[in-house]
């Protein structure tokens, strides 16, 4: 008589894999987010940055509160 024996991983394991490519995913996206912020803003013109009342020195802060919230 055959047996099969099959050894399963707990579902905290995969919990803990699917949590830890969530938060990657969520970092990407966010540095993504920044990435796209700075280009858009760099392009316009420093009278489309005025007319936005934006410094062309706070661009990087403005994209890092787009992208990460504070």
């Amino acid at each position: 008589m055959a047996y099969i024996t099959q050894n399963h991983a707990t579902p905290s394991v995969f919990a803990g894999i699917i949590s830890a490519f969530n938060a990657l995913k969520a970092r990407y996206e966010a540095n993504r987010v920044y990435a796209k912020t700075v280009s858009e803003l760099s392009a316009l013109t420093a009278r489309d940055l005025a007319d936005l009342n934006i410094n062309r020195a706070d661009i990087r802060r403005i994209a890092r509160e787009a992208a990460y919230g504070a």
